[in-house]
């Protein structure tokens, strides 16, 4: 579908966990040259003291009782990206910081206008 939008010259955004570096490299392939890979980088330690639902304690209790879940982090790995297009801090600078700097790469690669 993404890749249709596109072709057509639209813009997707797509906010996916994705922790398999070949799964990233997929999505990639079918969107083709547009396809601006940005990387979140939180430590695993920062998204459990936010985890409102208590996903990655039912994780870490599982692991315990033998049963591991598939959980990103904490029975399953994370593969980050090599090299993502943009990295942005998910601790230590507030979302007007990352927004401000998705806006400057998008102005530099020329996906806007630069603003004034």
């Amino acid at each position: 579908m993404a890749g249709e939008i596109v072709r057509a010259s639209g813009a997707v955004i797509c906010a996916a966990i994705s922790p398999y570096r070949a799964t990233r490299a997929e999505a990639r392939k079918m969107v083709g040259e547009n396809f601006i890979e940005v990387y979140m980088d939180t430590p695993v330690e920062v998204c459990e003291q936010r985890d409102v639902k208590g996903l990655y304690a039912k994780a870490r209790q599982a692991m315990l009782d033998g049963k591991p879940m598939g959980f990103t982090g904490v029975d399953d790995p994370y593969e980050p990206p090599i090299e993502p297009s943009i990295t942005l801090k998910g601790f230590g600078a507030s979302p007007e910081e990352n927004a401000r700097k998705i806006i400057a790469y998008l102005e530099e690669q020329g996906y806007i206008a630069k603003q004034a």
